[in-house]
C-alpha cells in the first residue's frame, strides 16, 4: 500500500513539473500603496495576416499585380476584366508574331552570311538573284536585313507596351478603389461666381475673373 502511494505521489510530482504554470495577475494592497504585478500577454498582433492592415486601394493594386484583373474584381468593376484580358491577348499575339518573324529573318541572314542556302534564296524580294535577268544582286540581302531589324523593333516595342499595360492595370485598380469613396452624388452642384484676382507683381492691381465653386446641398 505504501508502495502504491509513493508511486502515485511520484507521478503527480512529474506531471506538476511538466505542466504549464498558470500565472495570475495580482495587486498587492498591503499598506497605503498598491503595486500592480505585470502579467505577460501573448502577442497576437504578429499572427495577423499582412493584408489585414492594408487599405482597400493597396489591396486592389496588390491583387492586380498578382493576377491582372483581380483588382478590378475586388472593386466589383467586372466589366473591366474583359478589357484587361483582351488587351493582354492582342499584345501577346503581336509579341509572338513579331518574335517569330524576327527569328526567321535572323536565321536566314546568318545562313546567307555563311554562304549557306536559306529559305529566301529564290524569293523575288529577299533572293540573291534578280528575278528578271537572274543576275546576282545584294538587294535581297539588304531587304532581309531590313525585315530582321523591323520585326525586332516591333517585338521590343510590344514588350514595352505590355509592361505599360500591366502597370496601367495596377494603377487603374488603385485609383478606382480610391474613387469609390469619393462623393459623386447628385447633391453636389457647381456655381460660377465673379471675383477679383490680384495681379502678379503688384499688391494693388486687381483683375476681374470668375471662380468655380462646388456646393454640397
Amino acid at each position: 500500500m505504501k508502495l502504491r502511494f509513493g508511486a502515485a505521489a511520484f507521478l503527480l510530482s512529474i506531471l506538476s513539473y511538466f505542466s504549464p504554470a498558470i500565472t495570475m495577475g495580482q495587486v498587492v494592497t498591503a499598506g497605503q500603496d498598491s503595486i500592480p504585478v505585470a502579467v505577460a500577454v501573448p502577442d497576437t498582433a504578429q499572427k495577423r495576416f499582412f493584408l489585414s492592415t492594408w487599405d482597400k486601394p493597396a489591396k486592389a493594386a496588390f491583387y492586380s499585380a498578382i493576377i491582372p484583373g483581380a483588382g478590378q474584381v475586388y472593386n466589383k468593376a467586372y466589366w473591366k476584366v474583359p478589357i484587361v484580358y483582351a488587351t493582354g491577348a492582342v499584345l501577346g499575339y503581336f509579341l509572338i508574331d513579331n518574335n517569330k518573324n524576327y527569328q526567321d529573318f535572323r536565321l536566314a541572314l546568318n545562313q546567307r552570311s555563311r554562304n549557306e542556302t536559306d529559305k529566301y534564296v529564290n524569293s523575288p524580294i529577299y533572293g540573291v538573284y534578280n528575278p528578271q535577268n537572274g543576275v546576282l544582286t545584294q538587294r535581297g540581302t539588304e531587304n532581309l536585313r531590313y525585315s530582321r531589324d523591323f520585326y525586332r523593333r516591333n517585338r521590343d516595342l510590344t514588350i514595352l507596351l505590355s509592361v505599360l499595360a500591366y502597370g496601367l492595370n495596377i494603377a487603374e485598380a488603385y485609383v478606382h478603389a480610391h474613387l469609390k469613396d469619393f462623393d459623386v452624388s447628385e447633391d453636389i452642384s457647381l456655381q460660377v461666381q465673379p471675383n477679383l484676382i490680384p495681379m502678379r507683381g503688384s499688391s494693388y492691381s486687381m483683375a476681374p475673373g470668375v471662380t468655380l465653386v462646388l456646393y454640397s446641398k
